[in-house]
């Protein structure tokens, strides 16, 4: 065994003895870890706070080759997302990015700029006008980060640029992102977009700061919270448990 120092957010924790927990982390070096915490639901844990849900801490994990537990022997908190504490919509937000990592991402597979978004993106929770773009982004680059991310400018079947061809949009979630016209005929799981919501999932798409100019109404984000929901679900094979409460 190895001892591996990293930064690691928490995912998920399912308490197991009497006193301690399996805890599932993100971490940025080493990807989805699942590791045992012996004590750490004592009253006086030896690791003080470092493993609480929604949290970033200084991990330090005995790393197994095998498909056996890790094991934390150190956990110190390094930051806390306080208006996941005030905020109720925050927190939903912040289960279902959790639910995401925990869920969509594959053990021991690191994907550092992951990690970055996801702590970026906790820690802008609490701004109400921006949550829901935030999390938009969060959620494609997910796809992206993990190779799942549709085409949104050529067709998905052919490669055709699917520019300029009128106001709605063949969008198939089975052949991974926009059809044109001549395939779509056939294709299971499409469903029609508007260009104004195909364009607003692709300015969420790229970097850079366009995506803060998007309309940020409840009735123009809407069709585009249907769609990349939908789009997680099909990659996770069911819907998220925190989708619902997430809103437009």
């Amino acid at each position: 065994m190895a001892a591996v120092r990293t930064l690691g957010l928490i995912v998920r924790s399912v308490d197991v003895f009497e006193t301690s927990s399996v805890v599932t982390l993100f971490t940025r070096e080493l990807g989805k870890v699942s590791a045992l915490a012996k004590g750490a639901r004592r009253l006086k844990s030896p690791f003080q706070g470092g493993l609480d849900l929604l949290g970033v801490s200084d991990i330090v994990l005995l790393h197994k080759a095998s498909d056996a537990l890790d094991l934390v022997t150190e956990a110190a908190p390094v930051e806390r997302f306080a208006s996941l504490r005030r905020d109720l919509a925050a927190l939903y937000a912040g289960y279902y990015i959790a639910e995401i990592l925990s869920d969509l991402t594959d053990f021991h597979d690191s994907h550092p700029r992951l990690f970055d978004a996801a702590t970026i993106t906790l820690r802008h929770l609490g701004d109400s006008e921006s949550r829901s773009r935030r999390l938009l982004r969060f959620e494609l680059a997910c796809l992206r980060e993990l190779g799942l991310m549709p085409t949104l400018e050529a067709c998905a079947h052919c490669g055709v640029p699917v520019e300029g061809r009128g106001d709605a949009f063949a969008f198939g979630l089975a052949t991974g992102g926009v059809l044109c016209p001549l395939c779509r005929p056939g294709q299971p799981h499409v469903a029609t977009l508007s260009g104004r919501t195909l364009e607003a999932i692709r300015v969420l798409a790229s970097p850079g700061g366009g995506w803060r100019e998007l309309d940020a109404s409840p009735a123009s984000l809407a069709p585009v919270r249907t769609t990349v929901g939908n789009l997680v679900s099909h990659q996770l094979g069911r819907r998220p448990r925190l989708l619902p409460y997430l809103g437009a």
